[in-house]
């Protein structure tokens, strides 16, 4: 058959079907329905355009409302930062410096330059003081960050290896200070590491250890007592490993 002979059949079911007015009734319902669920259709989509128009209307002004927001947000939280370690270093150091920072907000990325400054004058952290200046930062910023973390995926646990190693003797017990009333007060449990004399923790510390080579080469761990304490527990041995070395 070909495609004209099919064509012709088709029409002409077509008008078998249509033969009598209430079939003619019935296809024009059917195609007035299907007209309206057309309209619906396209007022629906006009409606949804409008929305999107009316939004994008506006995006440019919430986008800016946000970033502004964003900079306020972060310039507030940086105004803590520098209040807090400010008062760090003051109470430390004893001397008149200050801890700030100078932020810059570009492509929607803000970036921070950090800095001391002493009598009006900027200086370098690193330089500052013979490194106890950074000594005293890293701790704080530490715990600024251990803050910003989900407790729920990160336990509040922050150890510190050497953080007092630039600090003259006279000063550490002052960081030990502040570390002790900032981990409790931010709810943090704080492992500290140094190799001052353990004298300069007591006031501070829960609990000291002193680790020491014996004469086996095992490492022997010796609680010191502290002022909140009245004993001192029996040394702990820890002993190598079966390769002769404290470490693998």
């Amino acid at each position: 058959m070909s495609l004209d002979e099919s064509s012709s059949g088709r029409l002409a079911a077509d008008v078998k079907t249509l033969s009598t007015p209430e079939s003619v009734r019935r296809r024009i319902d059917r195609l007035i329905d299907r007209r309206d669920e057309k309209v619906r259709d396209s007022q629906a989509l006009d409606k949804n355009f409008r929305k999107l128009n009316a939004f994008l209307d506006i995006a440019d002004d919430v986008s800016l409302a946000l970033e502004q927001l964003s900079e306020e947000l972060f310039q507030q939280l940086l105004g803590m930062v520098q209040e807090k370690l400010t008062i760090a270093l003051q109470e430390i150091l004893d001397q008149p410096v200050a801890f700030r920072a100078r932020p810059d907000f570009k492509r929607g990325a803000a970036t921070v330059e950090f800095y001391i400054e002493r009598d009006g004058n900027e200086e370098d952290i690193l330089r500052g003081q013979g490194g106890s200046v950074t000594n005293i930062l890293s701790v704080g910023l530490r715990m600024f960050a251990l803050m910003t973390l989900e407790e729920t995926e990160h336990r509040r646990f922050l150890v510190l290896d050497e953080q007092d190693c630039w600090l003259r003797p006279d000063l550490v017990p002052r960081l030990v200070k502040m570390v002790q009333e900032a981990g409790r007060a931010l709810g943090f449990q704080v492992l500290m590491i140094s190799h001052h004399e353990s004298s300069l923790f007591e006031r501070y510390a829960d609990r000291i250890y002193r680790l020491s080579l014996n004469s086996e080469g095992s490492i022997q761990a010796q609680q010191v007592l502290t002022d909140s304490e009245n004993s001192v527990e029996q040394p702990n041995v820890i002993r190598p490993k079966s390769s002769g070395r404290l470490f693998d």
